[in-house]
């Protein structure tokens, strides 16, 4: 994408709540670590007093780090949704994406480890221990993927389609729908109870939609006699907009100082 193509770019209030989120997230996943942490140390505890180290506290700083895991994994996706990352460096995108899937092997995957190592725990506690911490990873994991990713790139791309098709960044969209709408009355939305409007961005944000219905884009191009060739060049100018505004400001600039 060129520096002068029109790019999509997130509100200073998205960008403030992306933050919030963030912060609280993090504080989240490092209580799960602590909480990790709590349940090594009790299990650690009660092997050296003798006793079973499958006990309430045990089991219970466990479900305490998948809630604590699972909620700041929730929280992460949201800022995604409002601030989302770049596609340019894949590493890094795939990173911020799937930050959940990653804290979910951290503030587990240790505890897994010591319950299946150490000599001093009976066969009988790995294999309780290890199943319910195995299933609190595969759950926290699970939570924390990101099956269809947020990207600058993305956002930037359906915004161009929408406001090349109708000439302003606005669709609508239902609490039960997979895909936002140009108009209101579209059959597939017109019955429905709650139909929500807003910017491609804040479909997303709102349901995690990235999709234009094809009917309403149908409708659209027949409405305005557009082939896919002539959407293709309404299209290129919408992604050039950015630089064609700047060069039109340019141009009123010089001709105000002129007439001076």
């Amino acid at each position: 994408m060129s520096e002068n193509q029109n790019v999509w770019k997130p509100t200073d209030e998205a960008k403030g709540k992306a933050t919030q989120f963030r912060l609280f997230a993090a504080l989240l996943w490092l209580g799960a670590i602590v909480a990790q942490v709590f349940a090594i140390r009790f299990i650690m505890q009660a092997v050296n007093e003798g006793s079973s180290p499958v006990n309430a506290w045990v089991i219970g700083f466990i479900v305490l780090d998948l809630i604590l895991v699972f909620i700041g994994s929730i929280l992460w996706k949201k800022s995604n949704r409002l601030n989302p990352p770049s596609e340019k460096n894949k590493f890094l995108f795939y990173m911020q994406s799937q930050l959940g899937v990653v804290l979910a092997f951290i503030a587990f995957l240790p505890l897994i480890i010591f319950i299946l190592t150490n000599k001093k725990i009976d066969g009988k506690s790995k294999a309780i221990l290890g199943s319910i911490a195995g299933v609190a990873l595969v759950i926290a994991g699970i939570g924390g993927a990101e099956f269809n990713p947020a990207s600058v790139e993305k956002y930037t791309e359906e915004t161009n389609m929408v406001e090349a098709l109708t000439g302003t960044n606005n669709v609508y969209w239902t609490k039960s729908g997979g895909r936002y709408h140009l108009y209101e009355d579209c059959g597939y939305i017109k019955n429905s109870t709650s139909i929500m409007n807003g910017t491609v961005a804040e479909s997303y944000e709102t349901k995690g939609i990235d999709q234009l219905c094809q009917r309403c884009k149908g409708q659209k191009m027949k409405e305005d006699g557009l082939s896919e060739e002539t959407l293709n060049q309404k299209l290129e100018k919408v992604k050039e907009g950015l630089h064609e505004e700047t060069s039109d400001e340019t141009e009123t600039s010089e001709e105000v100082k002129d007439a001076a």
